[in-house]
């Protein structure tokens, strides 16, 4: 229970954060920018090579949540914090999350073998967290349960997943025929850090008993966590310095891959397609798992919550499970899967078409403006999670590309966002910024964004 404390207290760090997020949506074939390949390895692009400014190429956060934002906490509304975190409380859905996401390029570059390959490397840090409410047992430890007679408390709802790792990838691009082209990404995952808990049963309820008392039942309890680089002979040995350095081949390692498409069904009509991420992670170094299990009845006083001594009741319900239950610890390997990304889209280009200068020392003719739709999953612990993405592309000139997006996904239902790309010499800089609408009180959004890059492109 110790270990579990801490671990709870690590996830809480997360619950607080700031709601500013990039949404990758809006760098999807857009603009053929380098980062483009990292989210389609078989998307069209006319570099000769590029390179990526080192630590500047590509810095990309994602926050969202579902469920409340920081106004329903935090508004000035004359209404007491208590009043604000119960009707929060009340709102949040078993399925609600919270979700980070930061990304730093550290190297991308690429080049060009020939007229029909293009071939691309890099190394990228990642920190990737999802967190899902436990509502039950929030409403257990806050409220007590005495309020909640026959109301069985579900232990399922404990649920999180959080990862950070260095990723060694490289990439190729080959250009199939006139209207094909097909890339792979191979990827070496090397993990710093994980800590995942899932497929949690289990349920507590309390009855009115006898001799006024109440009778409280734990049944079938299972409860798992699994911990790499946490711990290191049952000791928090966590720091920034070493959590980086174990990032770059820290020994516990992995394998993935990315494979995408993009096919012309006309000069005007384009899809795309790619699946990112699919790989696992074997985690073999300072490993601790933690596995509690079984039943049990008891029968003592209800707990009335007291802000003054928040932890009166962890440490009553701790000292009774140690009796009650079976408890294990163990430094066995295992095995975490990345979550799997899926993209896909459909564009129809139009407008005036304007000449373009590619890697061959020719020119090709393209449309100044697209119109389409980006369809977006991603696999998570409980379900996977959609957005679709309607986007208009316009190119102003040869070098300055825009493109608009309106997003529905699991936390708005008008999203709208803006990215920019501009090349001055042989320098590319590009930027998006994502739920623009809500910039001017970001404290109301579930998810806001903002992505800045710089490459020298030839």
């Amino acid at each position: 229970m110790h270990n579990v404390r801490k671990i709870l207290l690590l996830i809480s760090l997360f619950l607080i954060t700031e709601y500013v997020g990039q949404n990758k949506k809006l760098l999807y074939n857009f603009a053929e920018l380098p980062q483009t390949l990292l989210l389609n390895p078989g998307a069209e692009t006319n570099l000769n090579y590029h390179i990526g400014i080192p630590l500047l190429s590509g810095i990309s956060t994602e926050i969202e949540s579902t469920g409340f934002s920081i106004a329903d906490l935090f508004a000035d509304d004359n209404r007491s914090i208590n009043d604000k975190f119960s009707n929060v409380l009340d709102k949040l859905r078993t399925n609600d999350y919270v979700k980070l996401n930061i990304q730093l390029e550290v190297l991308n570059a690429g080049f060009r073998l020939n007229n029909d390959y293009y071939f691309s490397f890099g190394f990228y840090e990642e920190f990737d967290a999802i967190v899902y409410y436990p509502k039950d047992i929030i409403t257990l430890v806050t409220e007590g349960n005495s309020s909640f007679l026959n109301k069985s408390f579900e232990l399922s709802q404990t649920l999180f997943k959080i990862d950070l790792l260095g990723v060694l990838h490289f990439g190729f691009t080959n250009k199939v025929s006139e209207n094909v082209t097909f890339g792979a990404r191979f990827k070496i995952y090397s993990s710093a850090l994980n800590v995942e808990s899932f497929d949690n049963s289990g349920t507590f309820t309390t009855v009115n008993g006898s001799n006024n008392t109440f009778t409280h039942y734990l049944d079938n309890i299972y409860l798992e966590a699994r911990t790499s680089g946490l711990y290191k002979e049952e000791k928090f040995t966590g720091t920034s310095k070493k959590y980086l350095k174990n990032t770059f081949f820290g020994g516990n390692l992995g394998i993935g891959f990315d494979v995408g498409f993009t096919y012309h069904l006309s000069d005007q009509i384009e899809l795309t397609g790619s699946i990112l991420d699919v790989g696992f992670i074997n985690h073999s170094k300072n490993t601790q798992n933690s596995f509690t299990e079984g039943s049990y009845v008891s029968e003592w006083v209800a707990f009335e919550y007291d802000p003054n001594s928040p932890s009166e009741f962890g440490i009553l319900l701790e000292a009774s499970l140690k009796d009650k239950l079976h408890f294990d610890q163990n430094e066995d390997s295992y095995i975490s899967w990345r979550p799997s990304k899926v993209n896909a889209s459909f564009t129809y280009r139009f407008g005036t078409k304007r000449s373009m200068y590619c890697y061959d020392n020719t020119y090709k003719e393209f449309y100044r403006n697209g119109v389409g739709v980006h369809l977006y999953s991603v696999f998570r612990p409980l379900s996977p999670q959609f957005a679709v993405t309607g986007f208009y592309q316009k190119s102003l000139s040869q070098k300055f590309h825009t493109k608009l997006t309106y997003t529905v996904d699991n936390y708005s239902f008008n999203t709208i966002g803006v990215g920019l790309s501009t090349q001055i010499g042989k320098l590319n800089i590009y930027g998006v910024i994502d739920n623009v609408l809500k910039f001017s009180n970001i404290t109301k959004a579930n998810n806001i964004s903002a992505q800045l890059g710089l490459n020298v492109i030839f």
